[in-house]
């Protein structure tokens, strides 16, 4: 069945008693596909009849369906067309792990960081209204765990202003964003359930007393107080939003009866839809941790996920905990990713000192101001992609009081298969702004326990320590200390020709082109900085007599290190050309992470090549025009 659908029309033709069989061929293509190379499975196994109904009640594309966060909207893909394919779902050519606007009409929003869908909904409804577009309507299917944001009410609370705007709110209810979902607003959601009593009464005070005004509107101000203990749905109402609810969202027939209700009403509306995490495959369910939320490849029978071998995260969360038990300082905030970034073992040990904030960055940066403010040295783990949302928090809040907190960007420079939204590509750039921040970047795991240990060592302002994704990179030990500095390869020169400054796990890759460069001829030292803001001053004197300077980062070219070294050396009047090697400032498209950074000329050979060019024309006589 699943593959005679080409868009939602289709959806709509088939017969009610037809949809259980569509829901389970598309768990069962879930489940095949993500066991094969992995994907977001748990999100999506919850939301399959609130999918189809979705999409058999509003007019995808006229009526927009924005997904938060994006990882949710593989059911989506499904029903519009994109079934024949799917199973190369995140891989280099075929479907994105998200929604994309290169794909299909369908997909207007590329949603992939969180609570940001109600703001897209707003402004889309604002304008259809302005348009005279009256028999459209903006839906947004937004998670629990995104209404931990703070953006998402503050768009609430815009939405709620405007009594006749056709805004759709299906709130995904599974009680999870990775993890459980945190805090009072998840406990009040859990305790939404159907309760008739709040009704019947009030049905009652108007049957028996709506002809006494005074007295019926004395009791009718008790209808707050009644509906808070009753029916909290009241935290909606309050807004001025319309509330319907709470619905089995595995109930297609009522969960398509909630929304011809909610789109007839023409105003904002809340639908509030109570979903399992990983339905209809066990070993999803019974997953504790995350229910599978994003697992790697798996056997399809146990649900039991490939090896992955050591990965930076584990060096990372190894580390902290062994500061843990050396420092009653020490304390961890994550933001709705507690296992992702490898706070797990931490929390376990220490669940006193452990705070989860949901999936709020910009409160995480704040609150740990105010953690080191009261005596204690904050670690933020964040993916590095998701810090670009509390950057005034971090500049403002942390720096500008020089406070001892430590953010671990995980995640950092190309992360590949998740596409443009994820690669943590711009951290180096808007970070090199912050006044008396320190930036560490670790080559190796051996490095990643010192730099983070050097880290919380520091007492008088912020500090940032960025790692990638993926397996640990091999341990490369330094030949000798320059400052601050590693040296990693001597050229065996007196004057070497080019200085390569290989910036984290970049400096696997300076050291692959240093060999290669020396078969041309061309003599090269390699040394790490460990250390990127502030550059050790040492730097300029390596820099000094050499032919080229290669700067080599996983970071955007643009305002990263490769433009502080040169700064660095213009202020310092060293004269000598510097060549920066890094990402192009665009999004790129997803692929594996050594795809991309192969694509993008950071291997080996590829600086190899373009450095031994470089040198060229600077060996080459000048000719003057006659």
């Amino acid at each position: 069945m699943l593959g005679s659908i080409r868009g939602p029309h289709d959806v709509k033709r088939l017969a009610a008693g037809e949809l259980p069989r569509l829901a389970g061929e598309i768990r069962d293509l879930l489940v095949d596909s993500c066991a094969r190379f992995g994907g977001h499975l748990g999100p999506n196994l919850g939301v399959v009849e609130l999918t189809i109904a979705v999409h058999r009640v509003f007019d995808s594309p006229r009526d927009p369906i924005i997904w938060d966060t994006g990882h949710q909207a593989y059911v989506h893909k499904l029903l519009t067309g994109r079934a024949a394919g799917f199973e190369a779902l995140k891989q280099e050519g075929g479907l994105s792990g998200y929604p994309s606007q290169a794909e299909s009409e369908h997909d207007f929003v590329e949603n992939s960081h969180a609570s940001t869908a109600l703001s897209y909904a707003d402004g889309l409804a604002k304008a259809f209204k302005l348009r005279g577009e009256r028999d459209r309507t903006a839906v947004a299917v937004i998670g629990d765990g995104a209404l931990t944001g703070g953006m998402a009410w503050e768009a609430l609370n815009n939405i709620a202003a405007v009594k006749d705007l056709p805004v759709v709110i299906v709130v995904n209810d599974n009680g999870r964003s990775y993890s459980p979902t945190i805090g009072g607003l998840a406990s009040h959601l859990s305790s939404l359930r159907v309760d008739r009593r709040y009704e019947d009464m009030l049905e009652f005070v108007k049957d028996k007393l709506g002809n006494v005004p005074v007295l019926y509107d004395a009791l009718h101000g008790l209808k707050k107080g009644v509906k808070d203990v009753i029916a909290p749905q009241v935290m909606f109402e309050d807004l001025g939003l319309k509330y319907v609810g709470p619905i089995d969202g595995h109930d297609e027939q009522a969960m398509e009866a909630a929304l011809r209700k909610a789109r007839g009403f023409r105003g904002p509306v809340i639908v509030h839809a109570l979903t399992q995490k990983g339905r209809g495959y066990s070993p999803a369910e019974n997953h504790d941790e995350d229910q599978f939320h994003s697992p790697g490849a798996f056997d399809r029978a146990t649900g039991a996920e490939k090896p992955k071998g050591r990965i930076w995260t584990d060096v990372f969360s190894d580390e902290l905990v062994r500061l843990g038990k050396e420092r009653d300082d020490v304390v961890a905030i994550t933001a709705a990713m507690l296992h992702p970034t490898g706070l797990a073992r931490f929390a376990d040990a220490f669940p006193d000192r452990t705070y989860d904030v949901g999936i709020a960055e910009q409160h995480a940066l704040t609150s740990a101001a105010g953690l080191a403010m009261g005596g204690l040295h904050p670690v933020v783990a964040v993916y590095a992609t998701f810090l670009n949302r509390a950057f005034d928090q971090l500049l403002m809040d942390v720096a500008l009081h020089r406070l001892p907190v430590t953010v671990a960007l995980d995640r950092a420079g190309v992360t590949g298969d998740d596409g443009a939204s994820h690669n943590g590509m711009w951290d180096l750039s808007i970070l090199q702004v912050v006044p008396g921040l320190r930036i560490a970047v670790p080559r190796d795991g051996e490095r990643l326990t010192e730099l983070l240990r050097e880290s919380v060592a520091v007492t008088d302002g912020p500090t940032v320590l960025r790692f990638p994704k993926g397996p640990v990179a091999e341990t490369v030990e330094p030949v000798r200390k320059l400052g601050a500095m590693d040296v990693l390869r001597e050229s065996g020169a007196d004057d070497p020709d080019v200085l390569l400054v290989g910036v984290g796990p970049m400096a696997h890759a300076c050291l692959e082109a240093a060999t290669l460069l020396d078969a041309q001829g061309i003599t090269a030292t390699v040394v790490d900085p460990r250390w990127v803001k502030p550059l050790d001053e040492a730097l300029i004197g390596a820099a000094t007599g050499r032919r080229l300077v290669a700067v080599v980062e996983d970071n955007g070219r643009v305002g990263g290190v490769g433009d502080a070294v040169s700064r660095l050396l213009r202020d310092a009047d060293v004269d000598v050309p510097v060549r920066n090697f890094g990402i192009p400032q665009r999004f790129l498209d997803h692929a594996k992470r050594a795809a991309i950074l192969g694509r993008v000329g950071l291997t080996g050979q590829d600086l190899a090549r373009q450095i031994t060019e470089a040198v060229a024309r600077r060996s080459s006589p000048v000719v003057s025009p006659s």
